[in-house]
């Protein structure tokens, strides 16, 4: 027989039964096997060894010296598994060091403000958050989990989409005393705009005109390489930005920023995906509790600062 054809463990649980027990008919009790079946494995594992293991009488068992040998090693290889195996199981519990990558913006106005409740809530686990806007590779960086915004490219990552937001244009109270707001997308030509640089940017904003999706070209003074840099020039009174209400739900509950030209949001939603490495559904068990704490931290309800709903985070 083949070694990878023989379950040389299971030989090994059955000898030492046979030796605990004293006999055959007992360890084929204690194991709901039959004697002859525990009789046969005995026989074909001296076989396969080449030297008898025990000597039986009607009365009692009694080991050789390379029975003696086998059991012994047995105890201590048997010793062995259920030590990995503990070890194992132990580890399932959420416990150890969960690296986190996130945008600026969801790390300063989501996940930072969360991340108390996730370590109060697991005392075993600790956190390493890193924010940039950088879009890391996830095994360069051997962070456990990125937060990304947006369209998802394809990848070999795993991912799982734990909250969306809708878009919304937005400026400050300062800019639209200064400049008045607009009633129609096509006053947007005589406004001050702030527009992205990057190269996936679009030159231009979606709009809903006579229930017809249309789009509307835009040109600003303004051009920064990410949505917190916009956002900041809108608190500043630069300009109309569109960045998502993820980005500026807070800045809108607050005052600082004010929603224009609604009529004609079209309603686009942006996705909200932690990302990570995951192969055949394998995942850390620290890493698992971190993913599912943040998408229920993200439901409706349960967002703080409270009420973002109210202006387009929902629910993955």
């Amino acid at each position: 027989m083949a070694r990878q054809e023989i379950n040389r463990t299971a030989e090994m649980e059955v000898f030492v039964r046979v030796v605990e027990q004293g006999g055959f008919s007992a360890a084929a009790r204690s194991l709901r096997m039959t004697p002859s079946a525990v009789s046969k494995l005995v026989a074909r594992l001296e076989a396969r060894l080449g030297a008898r293991l025990v000597n039986r009488s009607t009365r009692k068992l009694i080991l050789t010296a390379e029975g003696q040998t086998f059991h012994e090693r047995s105890l201590r290889v048997l010793a062995d598994l259920d030590e990995a195996e503990r070890a194992v199981a132990a580890s399932a519990v959420p416990r150890g060091r969960v690296r986190v990558n996130a945008s600026v913006p969801f790390g300063q106005h989501f996940l930072l403000p969360l991340a108390p409740q996730f370590l109060d809530a697991h005392p075993d686990i600790q956190l390493d958050i890193t924010v940039t806007d950088q879009v890391i590779d996830l095994m360069d960086e051997r962070a456990d989990v990125a937060i990304r915004v947006g369209p998802m490219r394809a990848s070999q990552l795993m991912a799982r989409r734990i909250a969306q937001s809708r878009m919304v244009l937005v400026a400050s109270p300062g800019y639209l005393a200064r400049a008045g707001a607009p009633e129609h997308p096509d006053e947007l030509p005589r406004h001050e705009l702030v527009t992205f640089n990057f190269a996936r940017h679009c030159d231009s904003w979606p709009f809903q005109i006579d229930g017809e999706g249309v789009f509307r070209p835009v040109h600003g003074r303004a051009e920064v390489g990410d949505g917190e840099s916009a956002r900041t020039l809108a608190l500043a009174g630069q300009g109309i930005a569109r960045l998502s209400v993820i980005h500026v739900g807070p800045d809108i509950a607050a005052g600082r920023l004010v929603p224009v030209l609604e009529a004609f949001n079209p309603g686009d939603i942006e996705q909200i995906h932690a990302v990570y490495v995951g192969h055949g559904g394998q995942l850390p068990a620290r890493v698992r509790a971190f993913i599912d704490w943040l998408a229920g931290a993200m439901t409706v309800g349960r967002s703080e600062p409270a009420a973002l709903d109210r202006f387009g985070v929902l629910p993955a």
